[in-house]
């Protein structure tokens, strides 16, 4: 009952604020009660409801009963069947950028709707969907900053800071990602919405080895959203973003016109960014690219850097 009111009343303040800004895709619940530690996203329909395990004392009889119970809660609060809930485990340690593991083969991919754009998001087969919800302003301001800028997405995942760029009439955008299927999948994101002129490149590679062969003093726009650490076979180097941040940074600055904006984003929980070594002018912007789903519990930095 303790959930269920709390699913309840969260669900109609998030529920009217998201209709109100015409938003589809939000996070409803966050590991609101300690005694419930799940994630509770929309994606239009569906349901993402994500495990966050815990210690407890529960048998595996008790905690499959408890299981069961929230998620027939999470059902008739939203009215929803049970195939429009998607249920996933993630350990508390895991790093949220850790792109490359995949947890089934489904292949269920549906697209959903974001600042009139189209995006394709699985909920079944990786850690993430494809859709970061808590960089929904972000994505925005990219966007409203881009007309007829060159915009370099680092990192892209499966493109949507891309699509925003092509979106805000930018000139060329160029998205590197280490992995092809996330290249493709970005791909895919920028044709779903018409976007397939040649100024709009994709490079798979490790961006530590492939950001020195770019040119300088060339990109008006810099998107640099970087794994927490990353140890993948495929890159040369063991990626850890508070040892290398600065690095990575003054190399970005390089790439950058005189006049030209790096954001830079991370989820290291601890991240300390080491300004004063920084080759540019760091200003955070963590808290005026907070959606309002994520109030109070955005786990996320964000610094808007200029040469």
């Amino acid at each position: 009952m303790m959930f269920e009111n709390r699913l309840r009343k969260v669900f109609k303040i998030r529920a009217k604020e998201a209709s109100r800004n015409h938003i589809t895709c939000y996070r409803l619940y966050d590991r609101d009660l300690p005694e419930f530690p799940l994630i509770i996203d929309l994606y239009e329909d569906e349901v993402l409801v994500t495990e966050y395990r815990s210690q407890h004392r529960l048998t595996l009889e008790e905690y499959s009963a408890w299981m069961d119970g929230s998620m027939e809660v999470v059902k008739s609060v939203l009215s929803k069947t049970d195939k429009q809930i998607h249920l996933k485990e993630r350990r508390i340690k895991e790093n949220r950028r850790d792109q490359y593991q995949k947890t089934s083969t489904n292949q269920a991919f549906i697209t959903v709707h974001e600042g009139g754009l189209n995006f394709l998001v699985n909920l079944d087969d990786y850690l993430d969907t494809g859709l970061f919800l808590d960089h929904r302003i972000t994505r925005s301001m990219v966007r409203d900053q881009s007309k007829d800028k060159k915009v370099l997405n680092l990192f892209c995942y499966t493109g949507s800071f891309s699509v925003y760029a092509a979106d805000g009439l930018a000139s060329e955008v160029v998205s590197i990602d280490l992995s092809n299927t996330y290249i493709e999948w970005a791909k895919k994101n920028m044709e779903l919405n018409g976007f397939t002129s040649s100024t709009y490149t994709y490079i798979r590679g490790d961006v530590l080895q492939e950001l020195p062969k770019l040119p300088n003093n060339y990109y008006d726009i810099i998107v640099l959203d970087p794994p927490t650490f990353s140890n993948s076979k495929s890159m040369k180097d063991i990626f850890d973003v508070q040892s290398m941040h600065v690095e990575l940074i003054n190399l970005c600055l390089k790439k950058l016109k005189k006049e030209g904006q790096l954001i830079f984003s991370t989820n290291a929980r601890k991240f300390e960014i080491y300004a004063d070594e920084i080759e540019g002018a760091v200003k955070e912007i963590t808290t005026s690219t907070e959606p309002f789903d994520y109030k109070g519990k955005l786990l996320r930095w964000c610094f808007s850097i200029s040469k």
